[in-house]
């Protein structure tokens, strides 16, 4: 026998199904949009950089700065250089032969960047508004603060920003760096040179009297001449905020610099002994006179890391 569904429950049983399809394909929908994209990987950084494909790497370092960047008996040494070492090695560029350190001054940083002298700059180089219309930065990868460093026949003397406006003192610092700018603003007046190192020199032979620069190097003065010179604390303003200078024009370089850097402030920070703290313990840190710890890095990428470290054309 037959039995006949009515056509209501017919109607019923069939917007049911409907409905209970259009949900299911919801859901189905929902979960393929929450699904995660994939992530860029370092090779694919690499790829899309300036350096990919390059023999040699380049990098450029101070030369007259003790315990940060100093070439001495044809070899650079400092906390800047292994830290240069650090982000070459991890690019790929694992030995001397692959990596070139190239001298530049404080004022030729950025033209350096510009010209394609260097591929990266790891040299005291603050992090500052006006150069970032300029140059890229990866970082920070250290925090320091503008001091002063007087001969100690003028420790008693000097010991405010006042004291260095007083004609009688000459005060001295290098061309195009955070420090000219910040003594222009309070209004000192400064001899520009080209390096602190001559300023440092020109202390000892007479021309000048006092020095200002950033706490690092100025601690590497104070490890050479720990007997002639002091530090004095003076107020300047901000703390400045040490980075990796990159070309503008290679966002992925900068991205992949500010990548490995991250990786080695993990590492601290979860305990174990990072290529940072290395580094810093072995250059910097025994005379600085406050223990440092890497800072975090800004605006890190979320990367795929890779085994293979060596670029291919």
């Amino acid at each position: 026998m037959n039995v006949r569904m009515p056509r209501s429950r017919l109607r019923s049983v069939a917007t049911t199904l409907a409905v209970a399809l259009t949900l299911t394909l919801a859901a189905a929908a929902g979960c393929d949009s929450r699904k995660e994209p994939d992530l860029p990987s370092v090779q694919q950084k690499l790829r899309e950089s300036h350096i990919y494909g390059q023999s040699t790497l380049r990098i450029g370092v101070a030369n007259k700065e003790p315990l940060m960047g100093d070439l001495r008996n044809g070899q650079y040494v400092g906390f800047d250089v292994e830290i240069g070492r650090y982000i070459a090695a991890s690019l790929g560029y694992q030995g001397e032969q692959r990596l070139e350190f190239v001298s530049v001054a404080t004022e030729n940083r950025i033209p350096a960047l510009q010209g394609g002298t260097v591929d990266l700059v790891v040299s005291s180089f603050s992090m500052t508004e006006e150069r970032e219309k300029l140059v890229s930065f990866a970082g920070p990868y250290f925090v320091t603060t503008q001091e002063v460093l007087v001969p100690v026949r003028l420790k008693d003397k000097i010991r405010t920003i006042e004291d260095l406006r007083d004609p009688a003192y000459k005060v001295c610092t290098s061309g195009g760096s955070t420090s000219e700018a910040e003594l222009e603003k309070h209004q000192v007046r400064t001899f520009v040179v080209l390096d602190v190192g001559d300023c440092v020199d020109g202390i000892r032979a007479g021309r000048y009297d006092v020095v200002s620069s950033d706490e690092t190097i100025l601690a590497g003065f104070m490890s050479i001449y720990p007997r002639e010179f002091e530090v004095v604390d003076m107020p300047f303003g901000t703390s400045e905020l040490l980075g990796i200078g990159v070309p503008i024009g290679d966002p992925a370089l900068r991205d992949l610099v500010a990548y490995f850097l991250q990786k080695s402030y993990l590492l601290g920070r979860n305990g174990e002994a990072s290529p940072w703290q290395i580094a810093y313990n072995s250059t910097l840190g025994p005379w600085m006179r406050v223990e440092k710890r890497q800072p975090q890095p800004l605006n890190v990428p979320d990367l795929v890391d890779f085994d293979d470290k060596t670029p291919t054309s």
